[in-house]
């Protein structure tokens, strides 16, 4: 978009898809990503009836493990939606038109399961603009970097405060330049930090006596100094070697945007 954002849905399921609402709106509302977790996709397959018969499949198979007749059920729409959103991502050569497929919940703190599975899930979807989503965590924040280095494109998620998005930042760049010392290509991998807005203030106002002018403001102001640091690390001589070698910076996605407090 003209502004220089973009517009991401947090939403995905087989009735968006088969509708042709998908497509309408990437063009018509210039939707130009997509985001998904395990909720997201609990609410799609259990709220229709078009995952049925590959449930019914499944079970034909004896398919057992619930994990895996997840991913497979959730591999068909993510690539889908990676198919439907690829014109995007080559009319803007791999700056946006990606899709988000998210670890499984467990593996949040093994950085070696979390890697061996998003290289599986990464070679299973095989599309050029899948996104795998890690957690903030202390361990996400090695797994980024491995996933970086390996060419991954990764959606960094649930990063509420200031200093994990740094370290976040860090190890983006940590991974580019792995990448660049091993003499491999920069310009194909992608990375977004999903940063949570308004839940900061139903934290922070609990705290806050209920006529406090303080009260509403903390989510917005955590996620300004946010987009400062983003500002300040994506700049100078350091980012720009590795801008000049093709890499991309890593772009704020501003997640959880809607207000909580139906007072705001």
């Amino acid at each position: 978009m003209e502004s220089g954002q973009s517009i991401w849905l947090d939403f995905l399921g087989r009735d968006l898809i088969h509708s042709g609402e998908l497509q309408r709106l990437i063009d018509a509302r210039h939707l130009t990503g997509i985001t998904s977790n395990p909720s997201i996709f609990n609410k799609a397959i259990t709220g229709s009836d078009l995952y049925t018969s590959d449930i019914v499949k499944l079970a034909e198979r004896g398919v057992s493990d619930r994990y895996e007749a997840f991913v497979s059920l959730a591999a068909t729409d993510i690539i889908a939606a990676c198919d439907a959103l690829l014109a995007v991502y080559r009319d803007t050569e791999g700056a946006d038109g990606f899709v988000s497929f998210e670890l499984p919940p467990g593996l949040e703190h093994d950085v070696e399961a979390s890697v061996a599975e998003a290289h599986r899930l990464h070679d299973l979807i095989d599309r050029p603009n899948l996104m795998i989503k890690v957690p903030g965590t202390e361990e996400g924040v090695e797994i980024l970097q491995r996933l970086i280095a390996d060419g991954v494109n990764t959606n960094q998620t649930l990063l509420f405060s200031v200093g994990v998005y740094e370290r976040t930042a860090a190890a983006y760049i940590a991974g580019l330049e792995e990448r660049l010392s091993r003499g491999e290509d920069l310009s194909r991998v992608a990375s977004v930090a999903s940063f949570f807005v308004s839940r900061v203030d139903t934290a922070v106002d609990n705290q806050l006596p209920t006529d406090s002018p303080l009260r509403g403001q903390a989510a917005v102001a955590n996620a300004r100094h946010a987009y400062h640091r983003f500002t300040e690390i994506f700049s100078g001589a350091a980012w720009q070697r590795l801008a000049d070698a093709g890499a991309r910076v890593q772009r704020p996605l501003w997640a959880s945007t809607s207000t909580k407090n139906p007072a705001y």
